[in-house]
């Protein structure tokens, strides 16, 4: 009587089925700790790290406290990352400019413009920045990506002020720690103080007209600021 053999999966077919299923749970692991702190950052926006609730972050996304802690280890933790990833986003984007392209007072101005637009369309960036300097930076000096990203932008600014200067465009005496302060500013500004001030001086600062308005008016200070005047 012959015995009926089970068919075993080759050794190769069962390590490529647990690699897909190891990738899967890396992605769902992912997805997971990307929807934590997307609410997170809202959250940590506008109530600050005191007034945030984990409860009520979990509960907004239907996880749980436990499930959060597991990813970043508590509030403090969370808080961190948040702040590390709001940086990392608008660093990717100063440093993702081609700026070597454009004539040295071109790439300053598209610098500005690429500042401005982010920081109008990131309003939670701006109050997150905000509540962490109303703690007097109790949280940022501890995430040392952010210092090293800082650098990065830095070293891009003085490329482009050497290069304005060799060609008699900029000043040779910029200080890139400066003009990344002065051009942090100004963008920063209308947004975060929109309210204060369009309710003073009864303009609406988000309205299209007034931000074109302003994004111009921030890139003329900046370029004249920098520029050798005739």
């Amino acid at each position: 009587m012959l015995k009926t053999v089970k068919s075993v999966p080759a050794i190769g077919a069962r390590s490529r089925s647990a690699g897909r299923a190891a990738t899967r749970q890396a992605a769902r692991a992912d997805g997971s700790r990307a929807n934590i702190l997307a609410m997170a950052t809202r959250e940590f926006s506008e109530k600050g790290f005191t007034g945030a609730r984990v409860d009520e972050i979990a509960e907004r996304i239907d996880t749980s406290k436990r499930m959060i802690y597991y990813y970043f280890g508590s509030k403090e933790g969370l808080y961190r990352a948040v702040l590390e990833q709001c940086y990392t986003q608008v660093r990717q984007i100063d440093t993702s400019l081609d700026l070597d392209r454009l004539a040295p007072a071109a790439a300053l101005r598209q610098l500005v413009y690429v500042t401005f637009d982010y920081h109008n369309k990131h309003p939670d960036f701006v109050r997150i920045v905000m509540n962490e300097n109303i703690n007097k930076g109790a949280q940022i000096g501890t995430v040392s990506s952010i210092k090293t990203r800082a650098k990065v932008i830095i070293s891009m600014l003085q490329k482009l002020i050497n290069r304005g200067a060799s060609t008699g465009v900029f000043r040779a005496d910029i200080d890139p720690v400066d003009l990344h302060m002065a051009i942090s500013a100004l963008c920063f500004y209308n947004v975060s103080n929109r309210y204060t001030f369009g309710r003073v001086f009864q303009r609406n600062m988000t309205a299209p007209g007034a931000l074109a308005s302003r994004r111009e008016t921030v890139a003329n200070i900046i370029e004249r600021w920098c520029c050798i005047k005739p």
